[in-house]
């Protein structure tokens, strides 16, 4: 873990040595983690498992049969539509 302080001071260099110790790299601002460094190729491989994961809930979904075949004018008529209130008894 890194401070918003040793970036101040030691700029890049504090990165490049907190990765060359771990492959992910916290980054503490007032003693919170704020933000997490990962190497360009790990962040690569994680975009990739994010798509992958993504295509194959589309394939289900489209396998059971949940979508809709529509014009681009009716999904915005769909997306824009106020929802139904729901009264309460």
């Amino acid at each position: 873990m890194i401070t918003a302080n040793d970036i101040k001071t030691k700029g890049v260099k504090a990165i490049e040595e907190g990765l060359s110790k771990d492959d992910r790299l916290s980054l503490s601002v007032r003693g919170k983690v704020k933000y997490v460094i990962l190497k360009a190729d790990d962040y690569e491989h994680l975009r990739l498992a994010e798509l992958e994961m993504a295509y194959k809930e589309t394939i289900a979904d489209i396998e059971k049969g949940r979508f809709k075949i529509e014009t681009v004018d009716q999904h915005m008529e769909r997306l824009w539509k106020k929802p139904k209130k729901v009264s309460k008894k």
